[in-house]
């Protein structure tokens, strides 16, 4: 019998290559755990504000970029001379605030002949600030309440902090975050002090 050759309607099965197909299923599975990862990390670490005004001069100048942590107060309640990033009263229309804490809930604050006094005792300044010329609500002593926390500017002539009514203690629920990084420009990119 001669075998015929001509064409063919049935279909010849291709074979799947498990190799390939584990290697693909692999690649798939990394790049979602890497963006993933990466959402993550931007959410928690990311959040970049610009610093609007000349009220944290010299640590931060107006128009520099800062990285805020918005995880790290979930841990741990801010504490003294943290630079913490805040919506005033909540407002949600305003800029962000970015002001180093003076005084946390329980401790008392007065500001009396251009010194700061907390707990009656003056304030070891770990920045380089101005002189706080004027007391303003805190020229009587007060008493932070709980959640709330006595912020200033290191540019203590050129602020609005905690010493204005319009800004006054700032509430935990109103800090976004910790402001932990410059990002820009590019000669002052590093840790905040």
């Amino acid at each position: 019998m001669r075998k015929t050759t001509g064409l063919s309607f049935y279909r010849r099965k291709k074979k799947i290559n498990p190799s390939l197909v584990k290697e693909i299923l692999v690649w798939a599975v990394e790049i979602c755990l890497t963006v993933a990862v990466t959402a993550i990390l931007v959410w928690l670490f990311g959040f970049r504000v610009s610093v609007v005004g000349s009220s944290m001069s010299p640590t931060l100048e107006n128009g520099d970029k800062i990285l805020v942590n918005r995880f790290a107060y979930n841990i741990v309640a801010p504490k003294q001379n943290d630079l913490v990033v805040f919506l005033p009263n909540g407002n949600q229309r305003s800029h962000y605030y970015i002001k180093r804490v003076i005084a946390t809930p329980g401790d008392t604050v007065q500001v009396k002949d251009g010194v700061v006094y907390v707990n009656g005792e003056a304030l070891a300044e770990e920045a380089d600030v101005t002189e706080t010329e004027h007391g303003m609500m805190a020229e009587e002593e007060i008493t932070i309440g709980e959640d709330e926390y006595f912020v200033l500017g290191d540019n203590r002539s050129n602020s609005e902090d905690s010493r204005y009514a319009s800004i006054g203690n700032v509430k935990k629920e109103h800090i976004i975050g910790k402001a932990w990084m410059i990002a820009a420009p590019f000669q002052k990119i590093g840790w905040i002090k």
